[in-house]
């Protein structure tokens, strides 16, 4: 079973609660980063969407 998410509402999610928990360093700057990106779809979309893919497909390998 595929189960698709946006990016968006998962970076969203993610940085509501990094706020909620006051939490401060990399995977809270990298979180918030990448919400502020796929909201604003900068000039700079295409290579962070293909690096973010990519991730995505690594982790669905792993997982098989």
């Amino acid at each position: 079973m595929t189960f698709t998410i946006s990016a968006v509402l998962l970076f969203g999610a993610g940085s509501f609660f990094v706020l909620k928990s006051k939490s401060a360093g990399a995977g809270a700057a990298i979180v918030l980063f990448l919400f502020g990106f796929f909201t604003a779809g900068t000039g700079a979309y295409e290579p962070i969407t293909n690096l973010v893919k990519s991730a995505a497909v690594a982790v669905t390998d792993i997982a098989e």
